[in-house]
């Protein structure tokens, strides 16, 4: 019981983390469609929390694997450590306005660990990992372009009413704003739960009728609850910084970004898409947890950019950039710290 107890309370770290993902990262899928008035807060939130504990409890290891082999943590004081770690820097940049990369935040505090742990970090991993961070705003921006294209023609060439574009302009954020939620469970749960994986206090439950919950998907399915909730209560304001701020976008640009950014996702999160491409000998985008933030921020930049690119509000975009960089680092210092506070003040085990 004593056991179980202390592995609630370890968890609360990865739980903590996925509130603060939802604070900055999930509502980023609708947050364009709230900062342009289509959609309301409360029914994109609603939206968004049933579609990513979804795509978290369904498609999440794929990415989840990928981060594994950067640091395989074998102790839950020091998952725990890892986790608190990351999330405090999430929650730190939120407060500031800034949509950081969750991504970077986990990458950085389980670098942290080993260096505390003596454990040599595959670079070959964190080099696949870290070029996402580049290759993703470029990614999503060359989709936001290419989207923007085909739909401008789409418009010029056909006579809609304006009423029925408003109604088909909301229905396609919504599905697209579903869509984009399942990707970003899928694709970032791993940096929710991930560091759990290995040291998971749940058993498989079997409900009966050949099916079943196995401990992986009980973790992604605390992370999505936790996740969920960090959306309803601490993402208004990340929101508007992405929906608002970077560029002033119509209805129709919010729809392209939402489906620009939830393409890129799935790209980096579809284990189905990586078998089928690599079985017949062709390149494929490597499963691994890629920041939802940066892609909605390319998205957006590749809007700005098709629309001449004179009103990007180059200081705000500065102010981003500035917190991409940091975060890993700040966030490796933090895990650090808290892995020596945790093993010499609390006496836990953190490395076995």
């Amino acid at each position: 019981m004593q056991g179980s107890a202390i592995s609630i309370i370890f968890l609360s770290a990865g739980v903590f983390m996925g509130w603060s993902l939802g604070g900055n990262d999930a509502a980023n899928i609708f947050g364009t469609a709230v900062g342009t008035r289509m959609v309301k807060f409360r029914t994109a939130a609603i939206i968004c929390s049933i579609f990513v504990t979804i795509g978290a409890v369904v498609s999440g290891a794929g990415a989840s694997h990928t981060l594994g082999s950067l640091g395989a943590i074998n102790a839950i004081g020091g998952a725990f450590a890892v986790s608190a770690s990351a999330a405090a820097t999430v929650m730190f940049m939120t407060s500031k306005g800034l949509p950081v990369s969750t991504s970077q935040a986990i990458v950085g505090a389980i670098i942290g660990w080993n260096f505390f742990a003596g454990i040599k970090t595959d670079f070959s991993v964190l080099q696949k990992i870290a070029a996402t961070w580049v290759f993703t705003p470029i990614l999503a921006a060359l989709f936001g372009m290419i989207f923007y294209w085909i739909v401008k023609k789409g418009l010029d060439n056909t006579k809609i009413h304006i009423v029925k574009l408003y109604k088909y302009t909301r229905i396609a954020l919504l599905v697209s704003g579903a869509f984009g939620a399942y990707s970003l469970g899928a694709n970032n749960i791993a940096n929710v739960m991930g560091v759990f994986m290995n040291v998971s206090p749940f058993e498989t439950i079997h409900l009966g009728l050949g099916f079943s919950l196995t401990g992986t998907q009980q973790l992604f399915l605390l992370g999505g609850i936790a996740i969920s909730i960090g959306v309803f209560t601490y993402s208004k304001k990340v929101m508007m910084t992405v929906g608002a701020s970077i560029f002033k976008l119509s209805p129709i640009s919010a729809c392209i970004v939402v489906l620009a950014t939830s393409t890129v996702l799935f790209l980096f999160s579809s284990e189905s898409l990586y078998i089928w491409l690599t079985s017949r000998g062709l390149p494929a985008f490597p499963l691994v947890p890629v920041s939802q933030s940066q892609a909605v921020v390319g998205a957006i930049i590749g809007i700005g950019i098709s629309k001449g690119g004179k009103n990007i509000n180059l200081k705000q975009l500065g102010r981003i950039g500035i917190g991409w960089v940091l975060t890993p680092l700040f966030s490796m210092f933090i895990s650090f710290l808290a892995l020596i506070i945790m093993q010499n003040v609390f006496q836990q085990t953190v490395v076995l």
